[in-house]
This record gives C-alpha cells, structure tokens and sequence, in this order.
C-alpha cells in the first residue's frame, strides 16, 4: 500500500514543481490610485486642463474627466509644503501659493509647475493672488505680507500698500472688467481700489472679525463672507456694507457664482449655503457630514466638487434644494 501511495505523492511533488517554473500569465498590479478622497484639500480651480485641486504637502492633482479619475502634476520643486490657494488668470496661466511664501507658476493649465518664490526664513503662508490689469500680479498673505510680481510671475517682491496694518490679508477678489478689486482680512481688515488696482482705499470698518472671501456680482454689487457665519453686501462698490441674513454660525470658506445667479457659499460642518438675491439672505441648500468644506466648482453636468479639509467630495444639487425660491427677495 505504501508504495503506490508514495508514488502518487512524487507525481503531485514533481507536477508542482513543473507547474511552478513554467511560464504563464502574470495579470498586470492595479493602477496606485490617488485617494483625492481622503485628502487635505484647501483649492479647487478650472483650467484648460480640466479640474485642479491642491493641498496637503505639496499636492497638485488633475482631473480631465469632471473629477472621476485623478492625476499628479508636476513640480519643478517638491517643498512639501501646503498649497493654500490656486489662481488662473486665463485656462493655460496659473499661480500656485504656500506656506512659506511658497509661489509656483504653470503655464499648461497646472500640468506642470515651476517654482517662482520661496522665502524659508519667513514661513508665513501666502492667501490669495490675482493679476491686475496692468499684468503685474499681487499676492497677499499673513500678517500683511504683499508681494508684487512685473514678469507674469516669474519673480516677486515686497510690496507693501499704503495705511494697512499687519493683520493677516485672506483673499484678493475683482470685478469681471478688472476695474474694482478688493482685499479682504482678519479683524475686518478691508481695502478697495476702483481703478484697476492702481491705488489702494482702506475701508472703514464693517465688521471686527475674520474676512475669508470676497465676490463680485456684478455693477458696484459686492459679497465678503467670513468668520462665525457673517456674510456682509455691499451695493456702492464696496464703500459700505450691510449684513446679511445668515441661517448658520458657521464659518465661510469659498463660493461659486452660478450663471444663472445663484451664489453658493461653503463653510464649516458639510454645510453649503446659497442666496438668489445677491446676498442679502441666504439657506442652507447641503448640509452633509462633519467636513470643512473649503472650495467648489460646478462640473459640466451640474454636479458640485467640493475640496474640504478630509477631501474631495462630488455631489449632486438636485437634492439640495427643497424650495427654489427660499430667501428669494
């Protein structure tokens, strides 16, 4: 009996080892994917590339399918530091901004980008950019930090503007023809210029919190947005201000102007707000999980990318508005 069985046990060994060294198909490893969806995400932009996000230690992603699949961008210098905002100026000319007065520039719409600044012995992060209508581009940042770029923001210096303070300067904002801009803050700090960027008014105090964003509406019609839920109109070009009527203490990070009109603002707690009448009151169209959310663009399909502070997130409006005509003037 045992030897039948022993045979039987050298065929198997003998098969196996045959088995083990011929050649056979080996299934390709699975893509690495990026897990934009759980990722620190401070800015989201559109570009001729299609969809930009950036944030955590470095990262500059792209999506040219409307955020289904995702891609890294390439960086001249890898600083690891966190991107806190990115700015076009047209679909291909880009500013990528950081801690430590970190700027990157990209002239393919964000595929790749070329390191323009970096200051290590002044590690405070830098907010906002836009470029003026003369071509110069101006930067802002914390405790008043300005830097001025002549070559399409290829090198940068300081620049301080007049009559302001060293309070922390979050956003840069402009009207559509690039004649009224403006510069919001901390402690309610606000500048405005009606000339291009030109020169520069301190406006007089509205509000003594933090100032997180500012968009344009159109005509002298202003929205700055911030701390604590605090939204402010402004109907003059931005010389005075009137508060607005805000249905969560929350926090206010980003907005989106529709074209129909429609102003979404995103904050704190998942929470997205939205207003049909330039501002004046606004209701909650989204309040979804913990997230902060801290940026959004619309996709071609409508649907809402959202960047936040636990990453990306994709969702559909149609459920969001319960009643089209809440906080309708």
């Amino acid at each position: 009996m045992l030897a039948p069985v022993g045979m039987a046990m050298a065929l198997i060994v003998t098969a196996a080892s045959i088995y083990s060294f011929s050649p056979r198909h080996v299934p390709p490893l699975q893509e690495t994917r990026i897990p934009v969806d759980r990722m620190q995400l401070t800015t989201i932009e559109r570009s001729k590339a299609g969809i930009v996000v950036a944030g955590e230690l470095a990262s500059i992603l792209v999506s040219s399918d409307e955020g289904q699949t995702w891609k890294k961008a390439t960086l001249s210098q890898d600083r690891q530091a966190l991107i806190t905002r990115i700015v076009f100026a047209d679909p291909q000319r880009g500013i990528a901004l950081g801690h430590e007065g970190w700027i990157l520039r990209t002239e393919d719409g964000g595929l790749s980008w070329q390191e323009a600044h970096f200051d290590q012995a002044n590690g405070e992060p830098l907010m906002s950019a836009r470029q003026l209508p003369s071509g110069d581009w101006l930067a802002v940042g914390a405790f008043g930090r300005v830097l001025r770029s002549t070559d399409d923001g290829k090198s940068w210096q300081a620049d301080p503007l007049p009559d302001l303070s060293d309070w922390h300067l979050n956003d840069i904002a402009s009207s559509a023809d690039g004649q009224q801009w403006l510069i919001v803050g901390e402690a309610g700090t606000a500048l405005r210029s009606a000339d291009g960027g030109q020169t520069w008014q301190v406006i007089e105090p509205f509000y003594d919190g933090s100032l997180y964003g500012a968009v344009h509406l159109g005509g002298a019609r202003w929205v700055s947005y911030g701390m604590r839920g605090n939204v402010f109109t402004s109907a003059d070009g931005g010389v005075t201000w009137t508060a607005s009527s805000v249905p969560a203490p929350i926090s206010l990070y980003g907005h989106a102007l529709l074209p129909d009109g429609e102003l979404l603002l995103v904050g704190q707690g998942g929470i997205v707000l939205s207003s049909r009448n330039d501002g004046r009151t606004l209701t909650i169209a989204r309040r979804e999980g913990r997230a902060s959310l801290t940026d959004i663009v619309v996709s071609g399909d409508g649907r809402w990318l959202l960047s936040t502070d636990s990453g990306l997130q994709l969702r559909s409006p149609t459920a969001a508005h319960p009643n089209k005509n809440d906080g309708a003037a």
